[in-house]
């Protein structure tokens, strides 16, 4: 930490707002990088002249928000948190375009890649018969080395699928070999907590929250070519949705179409 400021009495801006502004500036210049410890309380509320419960205010703000990670015990502390990674669900563009337009570089960990007997709601999703073969692939993404999803997608039992490189986008392997590139999607979001295996995976703690995108994509002419449920984690993405109001309809919000045939509800 490069130095603290002096905080400026009877301003009307209250101290911990000012810390807040001061930590935020030091981390936006880079003086902090995601990953650095700050100074114990005790030691940082002497040096910018304040009480422990108003440096507190402030910390436990910037933690609320996401700036800053708290870890108890005596080798915790204040840390500064990895940058939230905003992804867009509006169009159609997979994690590995979504880390591309964030600048980030994008890296897969395959967990599963088997031909498996499709279960009932996968069965359903894909237009199979259940127990119909189906390619199952599951991977923890990570953006910068680290984690921020366990993605486990099913697919058509596609001839040699499985034999290709897993590790990069699986949508461009569809649009490249086998012609069936996705073009729109039902996607229904819910927040969940983390079980054991799954936190394992994503390196937190059991019990943390995470959220469920459970997604059926469909190729041209509504071919059903995937159905995944995918965990992220929102510590580290932040899920966002463009919307618009649909001419001719007073104060309503327009919404993709489902492919032909199909309803967008369950």
């Amino acid at each position: 930490m490069v130095g603290t400021p002096e905080l400026e009495r009877g301003t009307g801006v209250p101290a911990h707002v000012q810390i807040e502004q001061w930590l935020l500036d030091s981390i936006g210049s880079g003086e902090m990088a995601p990953g650095d410890r700050l100074p114990g309380e005790r030691e940082l509320a002497a040096r910018l002249g304040v009480s422990r419960m108003t440096l507190r205010q402030a910390l436990a703000t910037l933690e609320r928000d996401g700036v800053l990670v708290r870890v108890p015990g005596r080798a915790g502390g204040a840390f500064v948190a990895e940058p939230r990674i905003d992804c867009d669900l509006t169009g159609l563009a997979g994690f590995t375009e979504q880390m591309r337009r964030a600048h980030l570089r994008a890296e897969a960990r395959v967990l599963v890649a088997a031909t498996v007997p499709a279960p009932e709601a996968v069965a359903a999703a894909l237009e199979v018969q259940p127990g119909a073969p189906v390619h199952q692939v599951a991977r923890v993404r990570s953006a910068g080395q680290s984690p921020v999803a366990l993605e486990r997608s099913f697919f058509p039992a596609l001839p040699g699928f499985l034999d290709e490189d897993l590790s990069g986008s699986l949508y461009a392997l569809l649009a490249g070999r086998y012609d069936l590139e996705p073009r729109t999607a039902v996607e229904h979001l819910d927040p969940v907590i983390a079980g054991p295996a799954d936190a394992a995976e994503l390196g937190i703690s059991p019990g943390t929250p995470l959220m469920l995108i459970e997604r059926t994509a469909y190729a041209a002419g509504g071919v059903p070519v995937e159905y995944a449920r995918d965990l992220f984690r929102p510590d580290r993405v932040r899920l966002s949705v463009r919307s618009g109001v649909s001419s001719g309809v007073s104060g309503g919000v327009s919404a993709p179409a489902p492919p032909p045939g199909r309803t967008a509800g369950p």
